[in-house]
């Protein structure tokens, strides 16, 4: 079954409350039925990933790097030393387009690093292309997952 079949559940981590609307929008407009949690800070992100405070991990995480509290290279760190968190896809949806910002995002185990588009429009249908291809097309391991039994 795919996340898609059933209700996916997304974790986005974003403390700018306008890229939050326009996630939560683009995750709407895109048919796919879904949970959408949202962490404040990388601080409320781990906490929500912690085992037991939720039903199930999440099925995409997409993470901001500039965070209050702990930032996204820490919060993503820690999530790809879990060894009950690392096979979560992790999309980085960034301002930032240093490319050392964009390196060590994938270094430390992101799946995905696109950099926030300023144009509205363009950034709904990249929000959407990242729910649709993460949550209907990729294959991923584990409960739910494309790939699993």
């Amino acid at each position: 079954m795919t996340a898609a079949a059933r209700e996916a559940d997304i974790l986005l981590v974003e403390d700018n409350p306008g890229d939050v609307r326009l996630v939560a929008e683009a995750a709407r407009e895109s048919g796919i039925r879904h949970r959408l949690r949202v962490a404040r800070s990388g601080d409320e992100a781990t906490a929500l990933l912690r085992p037991g405070a939720c039903v199930r991990p999440p099925d995409l995480v997409i993470l901001d790097l500039s965070l209050p509290g702990k930032n996204g290279f820490e919060v993503l760190a820690e999530m790809k030393r879990n060894e009950a968190l690392r096979r979560i896809p992790v999309v980085v949806l960034t301002g930032s387009d240093r490319e050392e910002d964009l390196a060590r995002a994938y270094d430390l185990g992101a799946n995905m690093c696109v950099t926030k588009p300023f144009d509205l429009r363009e950034f709904l249908g990249v929000a959407g292309g990242i729910l649709s291809f993460w949550l209907t097309v990729a294959a991923l391991p584990g409960p739910g997952g494309r790939g699993a039994p």
